[in-house]
């Protein structure tokens, strides 16, 4: 064990926090002994000796999911993270602060937090499993797009990487989820997705609905019952500000859908579709 001068504290070089686990049996490098005689590894060098996942508490995990889904290329604010996991602003702001010692964001205070490269890597990693998950048990357990949410929620956090590999290869590696969504690859490469919504749409145009990034189960429900679903053809027939509603033309019948739905509903133009 490395030797520490008078009055250097030991654990000074360690990333000793209650919610990560810090074992380690082959890794070669500098080790220091603490936690009752376990061996303790430093951060970087325990996430290159195991899964990206492995340690973190789950609370840890849907953080990180949390911030990547909302920062895209900028922060994610306290008041966002705190309405899209239910919890309080000061809960954010306490697990924000532990993230930022733990170096997986950037926290600063009333700028929200951002990705470092090593909280990126996990963040991709828990959603590559979640939406592996929701396509595994549309496609190969029939579960409908408004039940594969919840269960994925559950299950992220406890398949391992050759579960994962196994349920990629039977998919043939797919990649969009049931809802549209892109499912990071094995090396965290994002396919490509639209983000132009149903909702900006202008009387005439015709879309190809390609995601929808709502959980919302009664949306997802309606949404279905109407025949709307990934790959469905649209033309927007009028437009209703007043009501707030878009009338669309589906399968030669005209639907009336709340501009508080088509706000989830991203689109691609048909024009776009068919020169490709």
């Amino acid at each position: 064990m490395r030797s520490t001068r008078p009055g250097q504290k030991k654990m000074s070089c360690l990333v000793a926090f209650t919610d990560v686990v810090f074992t380690a049996a082959s890794v070669r490098g500098p080790t220091f002994v603490a936690n009752g005689g376990h061996t303790v590894w430093p951060l970087h060098v325990f996430l290159r000796a195991q899964p990206m996942t492995m340690g973190l508490s789950h609370n840890i995990q849907d953080y990180l999911k949390a911030i990547l889904q909302l920062g895209k290329d900028e922060a994610a604010t306290t008041s966002d993270i705190a309405a899209r996991l239910d919890v309080s602003p000061a809960s954010v702001t306490s697990m924000l602060k532990k993230l930022d010692e733990l170096k997986l964001v950037k926290h600063e205070s009333y700028r929200g937090a951002v990705l470092t490269h090593a909280g990126r890597k996990i963040a991709l990693e828990i959603l590559r499993h979640h939406r592996l998950i929701e396509t595994y048990l549309a496609q190969a357990l029939g579960y409908t797009w408004d039940q594969v949410h919840e269960e994925a929620e559950r299950l992220e956090h406890h398949i391992s990487e050759e579960f994962e590999d196994r349920i990629a290869k039977i998919l043939g590696d797919p990649r969009y989820d049931p809802h549209g969504e892109p499912i990071p690859t094995k090396d965290g490469h994002v396919p490509p997705t639209t983000s132009d919504r149903l909702a900006d749409g202008e009387c005439s145009d015709v879309f190809v609905v390609r995601r929808v990034d709502s959980h919302n189960t009664l949306m997802l429900q309606l949404l279905a019952q109407l025949g709307i679903g990934i790959g469905t053809t649209l033309r927007i027939v009028t437009r209703n500000e007043q009501v707030g509603t878009l009338t669309l033309k589906h399968q030669r019948k005209n639907i009336d859908l709340a501009l508080e739905i088509c706000e989830h509903v991203f689109v691609e133009r048909k024009s776009d579709v068919t020169n490709k």
